[in-house]
């Protein structure tokens, strides 16, 4: 399992999604991409998305403002 970090700091929607989409489709299954946000509106838009790709998603406020958001590729 390779972990991979993306830094989508000052970043609004929809930049940290494509970020993320690029990122994902060079991942392997089981691959873990972390995704460091501060803008609130990646939490919902992000997450959504990656569940509905079929991805296993988590997410921690690491600091006030600041988000980690994990997605395990599924497929």
């Amino acid at each position: 399992m390779l972990e991979v970090r993306i830094d989508c700091m000052h970043e609004a929607c929809p930049i940290p999604l494509l970020k993320a989409l690029k990122k994902l489709n060079k991942m392997n299954i089981g691959d873990v991409l972390i995704m460091e946000t501060d803008h609130s509106c990646s939490i919902t838009n992000v997450i959504d998305w990656a569940k509905k790709q079929g991805h296993e998603v988590d997410y921690a406020e690491i600091s006030d403002g600041e988000w980690e958001i994990y997605i395990e590729k599924r497929q």
